[in-house]
């Protein structure tokens, strides 16, 4: 079965760095290396957002409150997918999770959670002043 397993998450002061994977587990992972991919994060009591995204082109999009410190990219070659974390802020203090589509190769429409359909377990992140 197809598995998203993230990886990287822990704890950070403020303007330090971090960088977070994501590895897609299946013998079928080219599906996925086609497909729009993207990081979510939820805090305690907030609702799930999205945080990057990128398509097989490697074109990005981000949310404004990470755009120019948070870099989201891909390496299919080792099947798997980052977030590097630059400057980050006690606000990002969150759970990441990691998620794909196996069909559509570009992101419109991938702000919304209901656009994947694999999930990773998410990886914690804490980020201290």
């Amino acid at each position: 079965q197809v598995r998203l397993v993230e990886s990287g998450g822990g704890s950070v002061q403020a303007g330090g760095s971090l960088r977070l994977s994501c590895a897609v587990l299946t013998t079928y992972a080219y599906a996925y290396n086609t497909a729009c991919m993207a990081w979510f994060r939820q805090a305690p009591g907030k609702e799930r957002e999205a945080v990057a995204t990128i398509d097989i082109n490697g074109r990005t999009t981000y949310a404004a409150s990470v755009k120019g410190r948070f870099t989201i990219s891909r390496d299919n070659a080792k099947n798997t997918q980052y977030l590097q974390m630059n400057d980050p802020k006690p606000e990002d203090t969150a759970m990441y999770l990691c998620a794909a589509d196996s069909v559509r190769p570009y992101c419109t429409g991938g702000f919304q959670a209901t656009f994947y359909n694999r999930w990773g377990q998410g990886t914690q992140v804490t980020v201290s002043s």
